[in-house]
């Protein structure tokens, strides 16, 4: 018999961290600034600070109710009917996000929804998507909508509102069995239809939510290759249905047919159908489903979306959406898993203090006593802080430009399509970086330290962490694995893009090395007492710096990276680029969040400059705590990183595939 005692196990495994989603959101990024006013006159600072202390209660109670549920009883998959079935009390919890209704908050007035910054609306996807992240990944119908609103005809806009209004579940169909993250490879065929409609041909594959019970009817968006009829019945516009991503186009695709009109079903099955679920290795409540469009001699029937052969770009809006969703469900478990690993550190009992190891009377102590616990710990603190300061941050980017087209819209004297394009492409710049970098350490932590801080007991099911693992994987695979970020990251966001929102970034980053005081809230005061942890920073920031340089140096001259490279280039050391885009997205990852972490560090101390209660007190020391614990053990490593891209070669390329 073991004499191991079970620390009681808490009824909700949701750990938020409320006060430090305010404390970034307010006092690090001044967000109330933008709030009472413009757009947001109806949501001021008491409001918001209402809706998140709502939401977290929400998330903590009726959400996490079902994740382990989810987990353990998940969804049935009827082969014959092609249905799929959930468990109960997941769909209980599916109400209860629905019925609370804060999902408004991220979808147009001109749906019934009620405007709020991205910022605000990124801190509570935070807490609905540390609890449950299933029952989010269901309800993104509405958020569909609102895409589906700004890109189409009339009619489309009726459909969003219907959408909206019966709150419909909806899906993102791109990837097929034999294309994978090849986009442009698919070949799902779509047919242009007498009465104006598509008919749809082909499988797809991954598609979440793409079969449920817990909505009327589900709105497909569908990408597809036109493909004009033989008889020359419908010829296509010029251009249209060509080779690779260009030739896509977007198609509303329905589980059931409608009146567009009334949005009333009609009772008729329309033809695509769940053809396989897949089995998997974690988040397990989320249907992965293989859809068939043209299933069992059901013809599959839709419309273009907007009537315009636009689809790639269409879509994109979709994938940038999903890409800072996925990164936020990361950062969320991450958080969730540290708070949990906290948690039992406090309270299991085991050895006895370092000081006194050979005293064998001496007392048991908890095992946040001992060191290396405490050092795991503040790696865990220290990433899921900085990876939210991550997200935030580039929501706080995203108010920039939610507020310059809102403006272009209600100025009348203003250009049409007013746009803060700085803004724009900075946030282009981050999205790599929160999906990425953001999947990648919250994976690695959540393994290595969170789940490692309980030991033996954390591979059981008695606790989460072993599903937050399991259910944390996918992350990195979602919506473009890591070394598509990484791709993304070098070759778009910086190269195509000439350097200008990296050249802002590292500009912000370098002031606030230098301790200028700055117009903004991205520079630092000088006040010196993050002195050494500047200098940390500042030669991060020199290295990050010259491992793109180096990067750069490799490509062939500009744009032959994009096709055949002139003679006088050697095409394969575009392959010594391409072993290095990983590494630069981690290290400028980790540069980001020095960065930002010392920057609420600075503010963690003037807050400590004054009496503050005992709680407010630990929590800004920890602020700071974890943010010297960072630049002192992640900053340095650079460098290290930086060698290795500096003096990468060809071996690896060179090697016979036969050495593997």
């Amino acid at each position: 018999m073991s004499n191991f005692a079970r620390p009681e196990v808490p009824v909700s495994h949701y750990r938020s961290n409320l006060r430090d989603i305010r404390f970034n959101l307010f006092e690090l990024f001044g967000r109330g600034e933008i709030l009472g006013q413009g757009p947001y006159a109806d949501l001021d600072v008491e409001t918001a600070e209402a809706v998140l202390t709502e939401v977290e209660h929400l998330a903590r109670t009726r959400l996490a109710d079902s994740f382990v549920t989810g987990d353990r009883e998940p969804p049935v998959y009827d082969p014959t009917t092609r249905t799929v079935t959930l468990p109960a009390a997941f769909k209980a919890s599916y109400r209860a996000l629905l019925d609370a209704g804060f999902w408004r908050l991220e979808i147009p007035a001109a749906l019934g929804g009620q405007p709020a910054p991205p910022s605000l609306q990124w801190a509570i996807n935070e807490l609905n998507l540390g609890a449950n992240p299933s029952v989010y990944l269901y309800a993104a119908g509405p958020k569909f909508a609102g895409m589906v609103h700004s890109n189409g005809t009339e009619r489309d806009r009726r459909i969003a509102q219907h959408m909206v209004d019966r709150q419909w579940g909806a899906t993102m169909v791109l990837t097929e069995p034999d294309a994978g993250s090849d986009v442009g490879a698919g070949r799902t065929r779509a047919l242009p239809q007498p009465d104006g409609t598509w008919r749809l041909e082909g499988v797809k594959r991954f598609i979440t939510s793409g079969e449920h019970d817990l909505t009327e009817n589900i709105v497909h968006l569908v990408l597809a290759r036109p493909v004009a009829p033989a008889d020359g019945s419908h010829p296509l516009p010029p251009g249209v249905g060509g080779p690779g991503t260009k030739g896509l186009s977007l198609f509303l695709v329905p589980k059931w047919h409608f009146d567009p009109d009334s949005g009333e079903l009609t009772g008729e099955r329309n033809g695509v159908f769940a053809t396989n679920v897949e089995h998997k290795m974690g988040i397990r409540a989320s249907t992965t489903c293989e859809l068939t469009f043209g299933a069992d001699g059901v013809p599959a029937r839709g419309w273009l979306l907007g009537e315009v052969h636009d689809g790639i770009a269409q879509m994109f809006q979709v994938i940038e959406h999903a890409r800072m969703l996925v990164g936020t469900k990361a950062i969320a478990t991450l958080s969730t898993g540290y708070l949990n690993a906290l948690d039992y550190a406090r309270t299991r009992i085991q050895g006895a203090d370092l000081l006194r190891a050979g005293d064998k009377t001496a007392p048991r102590v908890p095992i946040l006593d001992h060191p290396d616990i405490r050092r795991s710990l503040l790696n865990q603190k220290a990433c899921a802080e900085g990876l939210r300061s991550l997200l935030l941050y580039t929501a706080s980017v995203q108010d920039q430009v939610a507020l310059a087209t809102e403006a272009g819209t209600r100025d009348e004297g203003a250009e049409a399509g007013t746009r803060d394009e700085g803004a724009e492409r900075l946030n282009d710049l981050l999205l790599p970086l929160v999906k990425g970098y953001g999947s990648e350490r919250s994976w690695v932590q959540l393994g290595t330290e969170s789940l490692q801080t309980l030991g033996g007991p954390g591979f059981l099911s008695d606790y989460p962490l072993e599903q937050y693992v399991r259910d944390a994987k996918i992350d990195t695979l979602y919506e473009g694995t890591t070394a598509i970020q990484g791709q993304d990251l070098f070759f778009r966001k910086i190269v195509r893009d000439e350097g200008r929102a990296l050249g802002r970034l590292a500009a912000d980053i370098g002031g606030w090395v230098a301790g200028g005081r700055g117009t903004g809230p991205d520079l630092g005061r000088g006040d010196g007492q993050l002195k050494d942890e500047r200098e940390l920073l500042g030669r991060a920031l020199a290295d990050v710096t010259a491992m793109v340089a180096a990067m750069r140096a490799d490509l062939p001259p500009a744009g032959a990276h994009r096709g055949p490279p002139p003679v006088q280039a050697d095409p394969r050391r575009l392959y010594v680029v391409g072993l290095n885009t990983t590494r630069l997205l981690m290290a400028l990852g980790d540069l980001v969040c020095g960065w930002l972490l010392l920057r609420g560090a600075e503010v963690a101390l003037d807050r400590l400059n004054t009496a503050q209660p005992a709680t407010e007190q630990a929590f800004y020391e920890g602020k700071v705590a974890a943010a010297r614990w960072f630049a002192r053990t992640t900053l340095p490593r650079l460098a290290a990183e930086r060698v290795i891209v500096e003096t990468t070669d060809l071996a690896a390329m060179d090697l016979a595939a036969g050495s593997f």
